[in-house]
């Protein structure tokens, strides 16, 4: 099963992350205590999207 990326993004700026800048092949969200490198795929394995989710400190959702 795949997770797109939009659902993703909504997910983290659901959770007050927000967009810090772009670099060269990701999106670097931030709640200004850690920042999250979101690579540009269009969609992800549900096992890469539940460890960003870890990494910012939420629940794995997907």
């Amino acid at each position: 099963m795949s997770v797109k990326r939009r659902d993703l993004i909504r997910y983290l700026e659901k959770n007050d992350f927000y967009l810090l800048r772009e670099g060269a092949k990701h999106s670097i969200y931030t709640n200004d205590k850690k920042a999250i490198p979101v690579k540009r795929h269009k969609q992800f394995d549900r096992i890469t999207a539940n460890e960003l989710c870890k990494q910012a400190g939420l629940d794995p959702k997907f």
